[in-house]
């Protein structure tokens, strides 16, 4: 017997536009409940929507990026269905003409080899509310989301394992957070993810299995996503070895919800199949139909991605994939790091522990992009210059970049000022060297004996340089002098 993972993602995307997709409330989080609602959100009688311009944009971009097909004429539709937080009892969304279609992505697995999965479709559509139970004596409904315009995109079953499903949402969120599209913050719900899954079994009789489809519903983290899958995978592999009837023929599709303190999924309800949504053209909402010169404006701002742009860096500058990753988190980072590294050439890898360790930290603190703290690329660069040249230390590398914050003057001007400049000259520091050396004839004996206590003494020696030159000495050239020193003695 023989049980093979079949799994396809349904993502939600919130996208980042101000207003929502098809009124001008604001789009907020944990403001006052029903705070950002109009009549159009509300579905009051008699009132029409409008489209807004760049939710659509955002989900093109998007598209693009998946290497979707681009629909030139797409429309609307309801999706009708009867929820306390749809206010309608329809959901705008597109049905058949969808925006965009078989496209696929590029993901690297942990071992390092690329999988590729592909994306039936990605298509715009309206979010639901909120329904609040926690703390209540009665439940009761926010609106506030209500019309927030979310891109969904739809896999085919190609993952076959819970990892490979956590590391196609983990890229996703680096996409369109790097696009600009979404803010893909998980806490505030801006990802959604619900699996489809199922297993393929080659039975010990001859025969083949499917077990039932089970969707699981509203997965906010990428935790949660791979601990479903993985129980899902066990749960139904034991439900069909106790019933060999238990089969997507039989049964059909299920919609199941995930319990995250009990770590186990739980039946909600059958699933319904797309006829029982009513779908229908929304009459309120012309069809959109995108010419070439607004598909080429949007192709153009989509420009090079993060895969490839985290490939190139390892490739062209050296870095390892982490810091590729981590430096490809957002367009402004990747930037920022390419431009300063263009600069210094051949000290990638110093400009980007900079950026990574210095940059990234104090952008958190001041909640801002690395290109918004007021250090230029040129600043960096110097500084990578001048910590690679042996004119000043890790330490003062770090106190000149959150210097440079709030001063324009470049960080040799700058480490020259504030005694930050390191003492390379071996000839100044020969004589530091020279009367350690005769202060410390105890750990000069230690050294030269070797054995267990001459690292150490060494390291003392070292230390009492550094001491007397109040930290400006370059380790390194003391290192040296204090060997050949040693030597000659």
């Amino acid at each position: 017997m023989k049980a093979t993972l079949v799994v396809g993602l349904e993502i939600h995307v919130q996208l980042a536009t101000r207003s929502k997709l098809f009124c001008g409330c604001k789009v907020g989080y944990a403001d006052e409940p029903n705070s950002n609602v109009c009549p159009v959100c509300l579905g009051m009688p008699g009132v029409l929507p409008v489209m807004n311009r760049q939710a659509y944009e955002h989900s093109v971009r998007a598209a693009l990026a998946l290497n979707c097909e681009i629909a030139r004429f797409t429309k609307w539709d309801r999706k009708g269905y009867y929820y306390p937080d749809l206010p309608k009892n329809y959901q705008v969304s597109q049905y058949d003409l969808p925006l965009s279609y078989d496209g696929y992505i590029d993901i690297r697995l942990e071992a390092g080899q690329e999988k590729r999965v592909r994306i039936i479709r990605a298509h715009l559509e309206e979010d639901a509310g909120k329904n609040m139970h926690e703390g209540l004596e009665h439940s009761r409904v926010d609106l506030n989301r209500t019309g927030t315009p979310l891109l969904e995109i739809v896999t085919e079953p190609d993952l076959r394992t819970a990892g490979e499903c956590r590391i196609l949402a983990q890229e996703l969120q680096r996409l369109v957070q790097f696009l600009g599209v979404s803010e893909g913050n998980m806490e505030q719900g801006h990802m959604r993810f619900e699996p489809n899954i199922n297993l393929r079994i080659d039975g010990d009789d001859g025969r083949e299995y499917y077990t039932p489809i089970c969707e699981v519903k509203n997965l906010n983290s990428f935790r949660a996503l791979e601990r479903a899958v993985a129980y899902e995978q066990w749960r139904q592999l034991e439900e069909w070895k106790r019933d060999h009837s238990y089969t997507l023929e039989r049964l059909g599709k299920q919609n199941r919800g995930w319990n995250d303190e009990r770590g186990e999924t739980v039946f909600q309800r059958e699933k319904e199949e797309a006829h029982e949504y009513r779908y229908f053209p929304e009459p309120d909402l012309v069809p959109v139909e995108i010419d070439e010169e607004w598909l080429g404006q949007i192709k153009a701002s989509v420009g090079e991605l993060p895969m490839a742009m985290s490939e190139r860096f390892v490739a062209c500058y050296g870095l390892s994939e982490y810091d590729a990753s981590v430096l490809t988190g957002d367009r402004a980072t990747a930037v920022f790091f390419d431009e300063a590294t263009v600069a210094a050439p051949g000290l990638g890898k110093r400009v980007s522990n900079l950026v990574t360790q210095h940059g990234l930290r104090l952008a958190k603190e001041r909640g801002c992009g690395v290109d918004e703290l007021g250090v230029t690329t040129s600043q960096v660069a110097q500084l990578a210059t001048m910590l690679d040249e042996g004119g000043i230390n890790a330490s003062a590398a770090a106190v000149l970049f959150e210097k440079m914050l709030t001063d324009e003057r470049g960080p040799a001007a700058l480490a020259a000022a504030e005694g930050l400049l390191q003492e390379s000259d071996a000839g100044a520091l020969a004589s530091v060297v020279a009367s350690v050396l005769a202060d410390q004839a105890e750990a000069v004996a230690q050294v030269k004996a070797g054995g267990k206590k001459a690292g150490k003494a060494r390291g003392f020696l070292l230390g009492q340089v550094m001491q007397q030159t109040k930290g400006q000495a370059n380790p390194q050239v003391v290192g040296a002098l204090l060997d050949e020193k040693l030597r000659q003695e």
